[in-house]
C-alpha cells in the first residue's frame, strides 16, 4: 500500500468524531453579541432592563426623565448619548470617577497590559501587580496604614475592616459601634452598621452593634464608659447617604483620644470620600488624626474597574491574621487583586497626583461651594443650606411647604413628609432634559441634590453647572412645577 492509497487515520479519527461531538453539543441559547447589545435601542433596552433587572427602579428613572438616555459614550466631564448630546457629569458614578471617563492614561495602561498578556488571576502565585498596588496604597496612606486588602466593592472593602477589627479586637470585646444615617455597603455583614430601613430590608442581621448620633462624641464616650465589650467603631468620615454630613475637627480629636483610651478600634469608611475628593488623599486627614482601619474603593478602580482596599494598621493585622495558622481566615478572594484591576489603580493613583487632581479639587472645589452659596443668598426660600468640601458636595432644599407663600404653608406643612425629594427630584430631572446637566441624590435625606463630579472639573465646568441651576431656580417653585409635570405628560 503506497502513500497514495494508504488509509490517513488522523483524518478518519477527525470524520469520525465530528458527528458524534454535534449530535452531543450543547445547543447555544439565544445570546447577544457585543455588537448586539452595542446596537440596543431605548425601548429594547427598557424591555430587557423590566424582564430581567429591577422593574421598581425604572419607574424612578421614568419619573426622572433618565430612562430616555443611551450612553454611547464618555469621555472626560461628559457622557455622550445617542442623539450626541454631551450631559455635564456631576454626578460622577457616587464618586467613581476621580479621573473623569476614559482617562487616555488609564486606557493606554489597560492596552498594553492585553496586548502583552499579562496574567490576570495569580492565586496560587504571588502577583507583582497586586504586591505593588498594595505599596502604593501603603505609600498614600499616613501613619502606620501599611496592611492591604484588595476586593472588588466598597462592601467588601468594608467587611474586610470591620473583620480585621473585630478580630483584633478580641472575643471579649465583640460589639461595634456605628452612626444614625450610616451607610457602609449592601452585604450582610456591613448591613448590620447601615443605618437604613430600606436596605435593611427585614433581613436577619447580627446583633453585635451600639447606634449612635452622628458627630456626637458625648454619646461615643457614655457607650464606650457603660459597655466594656465595644471594640471597634465604625464611621464614615463624611456621611454621603446621610445627605453630606461633616462632624468638625474637634470630635475627630477626641474620638482617637477616646478610643485610645478605651482600646477601642477606629474603623474609618472612606469608600466614597477617599482618593482626593475632600481635597486631601483621605478626608481625616484634614482633622490630623489617622484610624486604626480604612477602606477605598469607587474612584481607587480609575472610572475603569471594580477595586476596593481595606488598609490597616499593621500591628492590628498582625493580631488578626499574623499567624500561619490564621493567615488563610480572610484572605485575597479569587478576583481580589486581579492583574489588569491593580495595574489600573496603579495607574489611577499615579495620575492623580501627576495631574494634580486632589490639589484641583481643594482648589475648585472651593470655587463651587463659593458660587453655590451666592446662589444660596438669591434663592433662600428655595435652598435651604450649601455644605461639603473639596468635590463632595451637598445642596439641601426647603422642605417644600417653606418654598410657598405664608397663606400656604401650614396646610403644605402637613404634607412635607410625604413630599420630600420631590423638589429635587424635579431640578435634577429638568437640570437634565433641559440643561445637559447631571446630579445624584441621596439615600436618606431626599430633599439633597449631591454633587461629587470628577476631580478634573475646571473653573468653566462649575459656572455651566451653577448658570443652569441658577436659570432653573429662576422660574420659581411653580415654575418648576408646571415644566416637571409637562414633562411627565410628555
Amino acid at each position: 500500500m503506497n502513500a497514495m492509497t494508504r488509509p490517513d487515520h488522523a483524518a478518519a479519527r477527525t470524520v469520525i468524531a465530528t458527528p458524534a461531538l454535534a449530535a452531543h453539543a450543547t445547543p447555544k441559547p439565544n445570546l447577544l453579541s457585543v455588537e448586539d447589545a452595542k446596537a440596543l435601542d431605548v425601548a429594547r433596552m427598557t424591555d430587557l432592563f423590566k424582564a430581567h433587572l429591577n422593574p421598581g427602579q425604572l419607574h424612578f428613572m421614568k419619573l426622572l426623565g433618565f430612562h430616555k438616555v443611551k450612553v454611547e459614550r464618555a469621555e472626560g466631564m461628559y457622557y455622550i448619548d445617542q442623539n450626541g448630546r454631551k450631559i455635564l457629569d456631576f454626578f460622577g458614578g457616587f464618586g467613581s470617577l476621580a479621573l473623569g471617563h476614559n482617562h487616555p492614561r488609564i486606557l493606554e495602561a489597560r492596552r498594553k497590559f492585553q496586548e502583552e498578556k499579562r496574567h490576570e488571576i495569580a492565586i496560587a502565585f504571588m502577583s507583582q501587580y497586586a504586591a505593588a498596588l498594595a505599596h502604593n496604597i501603603a505609600a498614600c496612606s499616613p501613619g502606620d496604614l501599611d496592611m492591604v486588602f484588595l476586593g472588588s466593592s466598597g462592601s467588601e472593602a468594608m467587611e474586610a475592616a470591620v473583620k480585621v477589627a473585630e478580630r483584633a479586637a478580641g472575643p471579649k470585646r465583640p460589639k461595634i459601634v456605628y452612626a444614625e444615617n450610616s451607610f457602609h455597603g449592601k452585604t450582610k455583614g456591613v448591613l448590620s452598621i447601615t443605618d437604613g430601613q430600606l436596605y435593611r430590608g427585614e433581613f436577619k442581621l447580627v446583633g453585635n452593634t451600639v447606634r449612635v448620633p452622628f458627630g456626637d462624641i458625648d454619646a461615643i464616650e457614655n457607650a464606650f464608659r457603660s459597655d466594656p465589650e465595644i471594640g471597634t467603631i465604625v464611621l464614615e468620615t463624611v456621611q454621603g447617604g446621610g445627605g453630606i454630613i461633616q462632624a468638625p475637627a474637634e470630635f475627630w480629636q477626641k474620638l482617637r483620644k477616646l478610643c485610645d483610651q478605651y482600646g477601642v478600634l477606629w474603623v474609618a469608611d472612606e469608600v466614597q470620600c477617599g482618593v482626593g475628593r475632600t481635597g486631601r488623599f483621605y478626608a481625616f486627614e484634614h482633622y490630623g488624626v489617622v484610624p486604626d482601619v480604612t477602606a477605598l474603593a469607587k474612584s481607587l478602580g480609575g472610572g475603569k474597574t471594580a477595586m476596593g482596599a481595606m488598609i490597616a494598621r499593621r500591628d492590628v493585622y498582625m493580631k488578626a491574621y499574623g499567624t500561619p495558622k490564621t493567615a488563610m481566615i480572610h484572605a485575597a478572594a479569587t478576583f481580589g487583586g486581579i492583574g489588569e484591576a491593580c495595574i489600573t489603580s496603579i495607574e489611577a493613583l499615579n495620575v492623580l497626583y501627576d495631574e494634580g487632581l486632589i490639589d484641583n479639587a481643594a482648589a475648585t472645589g472651593d470655587y463651587l461651594l463659593d458660587r453655590l452659596n451666592a446662589l444660596q443668598a438669591k434663592y433662600p426660600k428655595i435652598i435651604k443650606e450649601v455644605r461639603g468640601q473639596g468635590f463632595m458636595v451637598g445642596l439641601e432644599f426647603q422642605d417644600f411647604s417653606q418654598t410657598l407663600p405664608m397663606v400656604l404653608r401650614p396646610m403644605v406643612s402637613l404634607l412635607d413628609d410625604k413630599l420630600k425629594g420631590s423638589l429635587s427630584g424635579f431640578i435634577g430631572a429638568l437640570l437634565l432634559r433641559d440643561y445637559d446637566v447631571l446630579v445624584a441624590f441621596t439615600e436618606y435625606n431626599r430633599n439633597v441634590i449631591r454633587l461629587e463630579p470628577p476631580l478634573i472639573c475646571q473653573k468653566e465646568h462649575v459656572d455651566r453647572f451653577v448658570e443652569a441651576l441658577d436659570s432653573l431656580l429662576s422660574r420659581g417653585i411653580t415654575g418648576i412645577v408646571k415644566d416637571f409635570l409637562k414633562s411627565q405628560v410628555g
